[in-house]
């Protein structure tokens, strides 16, 4: 049995609340360099140019990517093994985003009382939190600043068990045409298909940690993917809704088994400044 403090996890999510705010990983980078070489509409290079010029200037000046410093989306997958002492782990997940938003100076968004008053909790908390327990010794935490601009364009859909591939990839048409320019695209697409509704989602937002780009290791899967991509980047949505050929980066989609009177469809939607990191304890 290993055991890790509690405030060692504070600290790495604190340290992970500004990293992700203010350096969007080379993987990311790599995504819009490639679509600044496809897009072939004159407004989409020149928007594309400004994203990956925002990108250095923040990188450089220690200031966060996007005025939405987003939801605290904090995935944890914790060792069978691993003994947490010194605290709750909840707590110290909260105390570190606490920490990273107020040090780091980036915008709290989170209100409370959401459908009344809602009051600005003024610290960024609480997080969402996604825990998974796993084989081993270690805490591998994951961070998502997730914005509500492209958050706000998810979509479950619960789909007919005899639904077709085509059938789904319309599904994912709709949601991002629909979407607009609202997602602040080019976007990276996470889709989480079985399972049951609410695991749906949560497996849709795991996906978006994926390195960008990267295929499921599933062949049919991968299949999938380069199918919706190829399809949603002939909407012409382009650039932040300015018309091109570049909507989309990448899709990201995780199948699971499921009852076989259900086939849920989970979309969440990820902007272009797909902010995301990782520490292993």
């Amino acid at each position: 049995m290993r055991e890790i403090a509690s405030s060692e996890i504070s600290k790495a999510v604190a340290y992970l609340a500004r990293k992700t705010n203010y350096e969007l990983g080379s993987d990311v980078l790599e995504l819009l360099k490639k679509a600044r070489l496809n897009e072939l509409s004159s407004i989409g290079c020149d928007v594309l140019d400004k994203l990956l010029d925002n990108a250095q200037i923040a990188k450089s000046e220690n200031m966060p990517l996007c005025q939405d410093c987003g939801t605290a989306v904090v995935f944890l997958d914790i060792g069978q093994d691993v003994h947490i002492i010194g605290g709750d782990l909840y707590s110290a997940v909260a105390d570190g985003v606490r920490q990273g938003y107020q040090e780091g100076y980036l915008r709290k968004s989170m209100v409370c009382h959401p459908f009344s008053k809602r009051i600005n909790t003024k610290d960024n908390t609480p997080p969402i939190i996604h825990t998974e327990i796993v084989p081993g010794e270690k805490i591998k935490i994951s961070f998502m600043p997730k914005g509500g601009g492209a958050e706000n364009m998810s979509r479950l859909v619960m789909l007919k068990p005899s639904t077709d591939i085509h059938e789904l990839i319309n599904a994912v048409l709709t949601t991002i045409q629909d979407a607009g320019g609202n997602p602040c695209p080019p976007l990276i697409i996470g889709i989480g298909i079985g399972a049951t509704a609410e695991k749906s989602m949560q497996n849709a937002k795991r996906a978006l940690l994926r390195p960008a780009g990267q295929p499921s290791p599933d062949p049919e899967v991968a299949f999938l993917e380069r199918q919706i991509l190829d399809t949603v980047n002939q909407l012409g949505i382009g650039p932040l809704g300015m018309g091109g050929t570049v909507t989309a980066m990448a899709v990201h989609a995780e199948a699971r088994p499921c009852h076989f009177a259900s086939l849920p469809l989970a979309i969440n939607l990820q902007c272009h400044s797909a902010r995301h990191g990782e520490v292993i304890l």
